[in-house]
């Protein structure tokens, strides 16, 4: 299995843990405000093979305290379940990042014990979601499938999403706190631009909004808080 990125340690990725982020190529999303662009394409060049980064993981058993899977989106690799059965072998717990578009995968994954926490992005508003994550006609009926499967409570889980100026105002909040209603997890995490965001030319909101959206978030969401303010 071909790995696209590899960050060796990370205070900030797997809550409570130190750990390492292991990135992989391919997306069946093209959100303009994607800071991982040069990962979209699932035939990116890759960094190193399944078997080096096992390697890296062994030499540190007893320094790192977990791993991260991000992209892109890993559930498009259906190799993942088998190498995520190795980690576990190593005793690493893992932390899997998606965008909640490939709900089967994602059970399979928690049904068979291979994830220890999900973190799904809700990209915005139901109406929005297009718009936002830059695909027309796009079926929302597998995000809604994630969202109960997370909610089912099997696995530890967060919901959160990247605030954009452009993309996210008053109305944007309400009705993602209508899809996710009941969760226990929120985070509104502020936008950040850099060189490798997809489209140039997209804004941070100001933080008094960002803490304005997290108190609409409160009448939905048992825990709500800011990230990047």
């Amino acid at each position: 299995m071909k790995i696209h990125g590899l960050q060796k340690m990370t205070l900030l990725d797997f809550p409570g843990k130190v750990a390492c982020t292991v990135f992989f190529g391919g997306c069946d999303l093209r959100c303009p405000f994607c800071h991982n662009s040069d990962l979209l394409d699932m035939n990116a060049p890759a960094l190193m093979e399944e078997e080096e980064l096992l390697s890296f993981l062994k030499s540190r058993q007893g320094l790192l305290e977990g791993v991260c899977f991000t992209g892109g989106e890993p559930l498009m690799r259906p190799e993942l379940p088998d190498l995520c059965r190795k980690i576990k072998a190593l005793g690493y717990p893992i932390k899997l990042d998606t965008n909640g578009f490939r709900p089967g995968p994602l059970r399979a994954l928690i049904e068979e014990g291979l994830i220890d926490y999900v973190a799904m992005d809700i990209k915005n508003a139901p109406e929005r979601y297009e718009a936002t994550t830059g695909r027309k006609d796009l079926d929302l009926a597998p995000l809604y499938e994630s969202i109960a499967l997370l909610k089912e409570g099997k696995v530890d889980y967060e919901f959160r999403t990247t605030v954009v100026a452009e993309f996210h105002d008053d109305a944007s909040f309400p009705a993602i706190g209508e899809m996710i209603r009941g969760a226990g997890r929120y985070f509104l995490q502020k936008f950040t631009d850099r060189e490798s965001v997809l489209s140039a030319g997209l804004h941070a909101p100001k933080e008094e909004e960002l803490r304005r959206w997290a108190e609409m978030m409160k009448g939905y969401v048992e825990k709500v808080e800011l990230r990047g303010v």
